[in-house]
């Protein structure tokens, strides 16, 4: 399996480099996927406990924002 790849672009002489990551780079994007990954799960989970705690008061998202205005 090859390595993802990174594109380099000089925008002042508008040389493009295309080459794999290194170890460290693919690492790094490793780490970040895992932690994008966490973030979207919390996003989720969070929307979730959301609506339905606003289902369990009967209320509408448009309604809790009245009342927390």
């Amino acid at each position: 399996m090859t390595n993802p790849m990174i594109r380099i672009h000089n925008v002042e002489t508008d040389e493009v480099i295309d080459r794999e990551m290194n170890a460290a780079e693919l690492n790094q994007h490793k780490k970040d996927l895992a932690d994008l990954a966490k973030i979207e799960k919390d996003v989720a989970t969070a929307t979730t406990a959301k609506e339905a705690l606003l289902t369990k008061l009967g209320i509408t998202a448009n309604e809790a924002t009245l009342l927390l205005s």
